[in-house]
């Protein structure tokens, strides 16, 4: 279906293709609990609400939760959206699946980082200033046999997040890769990555992955 977008709001790429390939191959029983985390347009929670699971979405900015909202109604399903952290979705859980599209692009750590659009993707100087936060909170939000879906760089080290993810508990592997072409943000930020030799001299691509995860508690 055609998605609305306000202006500012993380348009659909190639990491959200992933997912959505990694989300089509999950089982998901009618009334199942899934958080979508990071929601941006809200295409994976409307996708997981047609398979009438029970959806709830986050986001930090107030346009993302409004274009959700308006994404869900103009595809006739239900999705919870709210504005805030992992942390808003709370007392929404526990959850029997999490999707996870969070800033992951290595930026430089400054104010113009934390508000507007770059907030969507700036993801600290190594990436993962919000991918390690988002792997030590998930657990407390998580039924049992829950699983976890994290898509990223691999400049923002899959190993790291698979490392994190069975530190709390979940068994964790990589399950997709996919080499694309920079993307907007990755070419506005290449310079500064090259100086910071994450990505080759002449690199204009970049390998994107899908971090599985199992709770085994």
């Amino acid at each position: 279906m055609w998605f609305f977008r306000l202006p500012g709001v993380y348009a659909p790429q190639e990491d959200t293709a992933a997912l959505l390939e990694a989300l089509a191959r999950e089982r998901l029983p009618r009334g199942a609990a899934v958080l979508d985390v990071g929601t941006g347009s809200g295409v994976l929670a409307v996708e997981a609400a047609r398979r009438r699971a029970r959806v709830v979405a986050v986001d930090t900015s107030c346009r993302a939760v409004l274009t959700t909202r308006l994404n869900a109604r103009l595809a006739g399903v239900r999705v919870r959206a709210l504005r805030g952290e992992l942390s808003a979705a709370g007392p929404e859980g526990p959850f029997d699946l999490v999707l996870a599209n969070p800033p992951y692009v290595p930026a430089p750590d400054d104010a113009r980082h934390r508000r507007g659009p770059r907030r969507a993707w700036a993801g600290g100087p190594d990436g993962r200033a919000v991918l390690d936060r988002l792997c030590e909170e998930l657990p407390d939000l998580l039924r049992p046999g829950a699983r976890v879906l994290i898509v990223h760089s691999a400049v923002s080290g899959p190993e790291r997040t698979v490392r994190a993810l069975e530190k709390g508990g979940l068994s964790a592997e990589v399950t997709s890769r996919r080499v694309v072409a920079f993307g907007p943000v990755m070419r506005g930020q290449a310079a500064w990555l090259r100086k910071r030799g994450l990505i080759g001299a002449d690199e204009g691509r970049e390998e994107l992955v899908v971090v599985r995860g199992e709770y085994r508690a």
